[in-house]
């Protein structure tokens, strides 16, 4: 007779394997897993055959960014097969290091504000702010034919969110200028220099081709407004030394 027993002959309790599944962020990693999977399968990880090579390669990129991305200047025209795009582009990236760095954002910084959102209501916040901020840009940037791909203003979004709800939970951050040396802050000093060091892109940035510093303002305004108007009269209060990550701001 088989039956539910906490451990196997092995000593793996099934009983803690069963509730770390039942309780992982589901949403948080799954999008993560989601995006990872379009980008290995299409033309900017340069690994499917099927793109080609050389120009030929190019040429794919290109016209896949054009599908999938957003181009202000046929979302503000009306264009109908526009409208989807500020949420396609939410699952496509334009190279290694951008996938990289937007995934690790979302994986430190996800999960904790998904625990406390609900996966539903995490799930709808990620990809309306997301459509927010991409929408926003184009509506500033109306003539750009410039495609924009990227879940930067979700994750943006994301981290708004997280500075409201868990101000003081510390993060292990990585620094360039410091030699990348590790170092533990309450999540309000790294969010607030990532913060600040948008702004200041955003100020110098054109509609031309680089990173869109203004979805990122966009979708970090929205995510803090957001829970600031579902939360603030029952505010979080997270110990320092709550939860730590790794993060490159």
């Amino acid at each position: 007779m088989i039956g539910w027993r906490g451990t196997d002959g092995r000593g793996i309790d099934w009983r803690r394997v069963a509730r770390a599944a039942r309780d992982a962020p589901a949403v948080t990693y799954g999008v993560i897993a989601v995006c990872c999977l379009i980008f290995v399968l299409g033309p900017a990880s340069g690994l499917n055959p099927s793109y080609g090579t050389g120009d030929e390669l190019l040429a794919a990129q290109d016209a896949y960014f054009r599908r999938w991305g957003v181009i202000p200047a046929e979302l503000t025209a009306g264009d109908r097969d526009a409208l989807p795009t500020p949420f396609t582009a939410l699952f496509v990236h334009g190279n290694w290091l951008h996938l990289l760095g937007n995934m690790l954002f979302l994986y430190v910084f996800g999960a904790m504000t998904e625990e406390r959102l609900g996966a539903v209501q995490f799930a709808l916040f990620y990809v309306g702010c997301g459509y927010l901020a991409l929408l926003v840009y184009a509506a500033v940037h109306a003539h750009s034919e410039q495609t924009l791909v990227g879940a930067s203003g979700a994750i943006s979004a994301v981290l708004g969110a997280f500075l409201y709800l868990f101000p003081r939970a510390r993060v292990t951050s990585l620094y360039p200028f410091l030699l990348f040396l590790p170092l533990r802050f309450p999540a309000w000093i790294v969010l607030a220099f990532w913060f600040v060091l948008q702004w200041l892109a955003a100020r110098s940035a054109g509609p031309g081709p680089g990173v869109a510093y203004l979805a990122h303002l966009v979708g970090f305004g929205a995510g803090f407004l957001y829970v600031w108007g579902r939360y603030h009269r029952r505010r979080v209060r997270v110990p320092a030394a709550a939860t730590e990550g790794e993060s490159q701001p």
